[in-house]
C-alpha cells in the first residue's frame, strides 16, 4: 500500500537556474545532486519535508523517454504564514498572483523563471 508521496518530477528547461529558483527564493534545500552518463537530477525541498522535487532536464527525458506527459505538475504548497511569504516572494521579484479567500482557506499562486505555476494554501 501506498503510504506517502516521495518524489515530484518537475522536467524544466533550465536545471541550474530552476535549482537556483527553488533554494534562493523558495528556501528550498537541495536534498541531492547526481547523474548517470548524460542524465542529471537536482532534487529539491523544504527542510524537513518527506516530499521533494527532482528537477529534470526536459529536452533530454523528451529524448529519452518519447510520449512521457513532460507538462507541469499542479502543485499546491502549504503555509503557516501566507502573508510573510507572500510578501518575501514579491521582495524576491517572484511572480505572484492575488491573495485569494477559498473555502478552504488563503491561497496564491506564484511562477518560477520557466512561467510554471504553483500554488500556496495557509494551513495552521
Amino acid at each position: 500500500m501506498i503510504r506517502k508521496v516521495g518524489q515530484i518530477m518537475l522536467y524544466v528547461n533550465d536545471q541550474d537556474k530552476s535549482r537556483d529558483f527553488w533554494t534562493e527564493k523558495l528556501g528550498f534545500r537541495i536534498v541531492s545532486e547526481g547523474s548517470l552518463g548524460e542524465m542529471k537530477w537536482i532534487e529539491v525541498g523544504p527542510a524537513d519535508a518527506e516530499t521533494s522535487i527532482v528537477l529534470h532536464n526536459k529536452e533530454l527525458v523528451a529524448r529519452m523517454s518519447p510520449g512521457l506527459n513532460l507538462g507541469t505538475p499542479s502543485l499546491m504548497f502549504f503555509t503557516d504564514d501566507l502573508d510573510r511569504l507572500y510578501g518575501d516572494l514579491k521582495n524576491k521579484n517572484v511572480n505572484v498572483g492575488e491573495i485569494v479567500t477559498m473555502p478552504t482557506g488563503r491561497v496564491f499562486n506564484f511562477s518560477d523563471d520557466e512561467d510554471n505555476y504553483f500554488a500556496v494554501m495557509e494551513r495552521q
